[in-house]
């Protein structure tokens, strides 16, 4: 049998006991629903508003109340307790991604940035305390932005910069968009370290760390001068490269030998002296120097056991 919908009963929605009203209650409606104070009553024929729903952060705070209480009386290391941590994540990642969301700037897939947040959700929710009376979300949000900081100092950058650096850099970048909104131009360096009361070879430093998220390409063209790449204006190849490993190898062999047969062999070849000169140089004959020379060099020759 149908019911005509003028006699049908009217069922009260039902109430959270946890919901407390926030303010006094107003008079009540056909519907059964609590009317705000001085709202008129709807007009005949027509549906009442519909009651507004609890909002979801509301019932995520809720959620994360219930399982942090649930998870204090647990054993870690049980499938239990994994469980509930589980779904303690699952229930924050919003949080994740609304810390997450602030980095969009960066240029970095928002995939990583969320899976790194997420290690310092997990991190909080080791740490968190809820006898403390601290709201989890509160708690959480500097480590998770934290997580995130750190990934992008240590991992994204590609050439490492010190953390006062990057944190300067940071400043400096602020300073700089607020310089320019009062100015109406791009602030010059000195405006900027006044600004922050630094020196200029520190706003110098801090605007080319900021440069080095991405690494340059040698081969690309350089925008705007109409210059070659890097590659090709890096400098030539030194020829005496080659000798380096001999010169090393005389210096070794030099020392082995008497001092004045080093010193002959230094007057005759890096000074450039002629057996005659160095001769009187020494107070010997010509004939004792060319003997000097051809004993040392057979001296070398022998001490040396690398094949040419």
């Amino acid at each position: 049998m149908t019911v005509p919908a003028s006699t049908a009963p009217q069922v009260p929605p039902q109430q959270d006991p946890q919901d407390e009203p926030s303010a006094p209650a107003g008079p009540t409606g056909p519907t059964g629903l609590t009317a705000a104070p001085g709202a008129q009553p709807p007009a005949p024929g027509t549906l009442p508003p519909a009651p507004r729903p609890q909002s979801r952060g509301a019932d995520t705070r809720a959620l994360t109340q219930v399982l942090f209480a649930q998870l204090k009386t647990l054993e870690p290391g049980t499938g239990e307790y994994a469980r509930v941590r589980g779904a303690l994540i699952e229930a924050n990642l919003p949080l994740v991604r609304y810390a997450a969301a602030r980095f969009r700037s960066r240029n970095e897939p928002m995939e990583d940035v969320v899976q790194v947040g997420t290690i310092g959700l997990i991190n909080a929710i080791d740490r968190f305390d809820p006898d403390r009376g601290v709201q989890f979300p509160t708690f959480a949000m500097p480590t998770v932005v934290g997580e995130i900081k750190r990934y992008f100092r240590d991992n994204v950058r590609t050439v490492h910069v010190p953390r006062r650096l990057h944190e300067l850099w940071v400043q400096v970048n602020a300073a700089t968009e607020d310089l320019t909104t009062l100015h109406g131009r791009t602030p010059t360096t000195p405006e900027i370290a006044e600004r922050l009361r630094i020196s200029e070879d520190e706003v110098l430093s801090c605007i080319e760390a900021g440069r080095s998220y991405h690494a340059t390409s040698l081969e690309a063209a350089q925008e705007g001068d109409g210059l070659p790449g890097l590659l090709d204006r890096l400098g030539y190849e030194d020829p005496e490269l080659a000798g380096v490993e001999h010169r090393d190898l005389v210096r070794h062999l030099l020392v082995q030998l008497p001092e004045r047969e080093q010193r002959i062999l230094l007057l005759r070849y890096y000074s450039n002296l002629t057996q005659s000169q160095i001769s009187a140089e020494l107070g010997v004959s010509q004939m004792h120097v060319s003997r000097l020379l051809a004993r040392s060099f057979a001296r070398l020759r022998s001490a040396n056991r690398i094949e040419a």
